[in-house]
């Protein structure tokens, strides 16, 4: 539906067992005989559940795994998609998998505290840049844990323009022995917050820059939702 902020994907939500096997969709009583029950599992829900907020520009493939990975947590929760690309198959996919998805401007992710507030109005605990393209304002930054993926070994291939094919076939041309995957924080500019975790795999001489992303895919499929977990639980201690 339209509204004067952003364009609201409101998808069918999954509904979710609790451990006494009564049906509760995200704390909404669906069964009145188990009234009670369900408000213990929604009492959990708001105390001890983490909730992510995903941001992808383009086909959301990475996205699809993380929400995959943790349909079964009952830890970690899913909460959003949000995306800078009408177009993006990135909002399919969640809507398809029962997350919320949204779609914003420009003007309101740079020039408004519109996003902030309804981030923090859904209880985010932390925002995972899964595919995303633009530069993150520092309204977010100071406000939320920010995690990015980055299709290469940084401090190298890093910054504005390095994404995607891009990054591989830079790679290629420079002759490297091998590429991976680099997990970090987000700071004000692109690629350099903190490293948190990297992983590798070997470059080929006959390697084209499509053999170099499919390898690089294998590792973000592989590491990205566990280092996401692995961050939330830091986060408790």
């Amino acid at each position: 539906m339209q509204s004067n902020t952003f364009t609201v994907y409101n998808s069918k939500k999954k509904i979710k067992k609790d451990n006494l096997g009564n049906s509760c969709a995200k704390g909404i009583v669906l069964n009145l005989n188990g009234l009670f029950k369900c408000s213990a599992y929604k009492m959990k829900y708001k105390m001890n559940v983490k909730k992510v907020a995903l941001f992808a520009s383009g086909s959301g493939t990475n996205a699809e795994n993380i929400i995959n990975y943790f349909n079964d947590n009952d830890d970690v929760i899913i909460d959003s998609l949000w995306s800078n690309k009408p177009g993006a198959f990135a909002l399919k996919r969640a809507q398809k998998l029962g997350v919320d998805a949204f779609v914003f401007n420009r003007d309101k992710f740079y020039h408004s505290d519109e996003i902030v507030s309804k981030l923090k109005d859904r209880s985010i605990d932390l925002i995972v840049l899964a595919g995303f393209l633009w530069l993150v304002p520092m309204n977010l930054i100071q406000n939320f844990s920010i995690v990015n993926i980055h299709p290469a070994l940084l401090p190298k291939y890093g910054g504005k323009g390095m994404y995607g094919m891009n990054v591989h076939k830079a790679v290629v041309e420079s002759g490297e022995k091998e590429s991976g995957i680099s997990i970090h924080f987000v700071n004000e500019k692109f690629d350099e917050g903190e490293l948190f975790f990297q992983a590798r795999c070997p470059v080929l001489p006959s390697d084209k820059p499509e053999d170099v992303a499919e390898k690089v895919h294998q590792l973000e499929y592989k590491h990205f939702p566990a280092i996401i977990e692995a961050i939330l639980k830091k986060s408790e201690s």
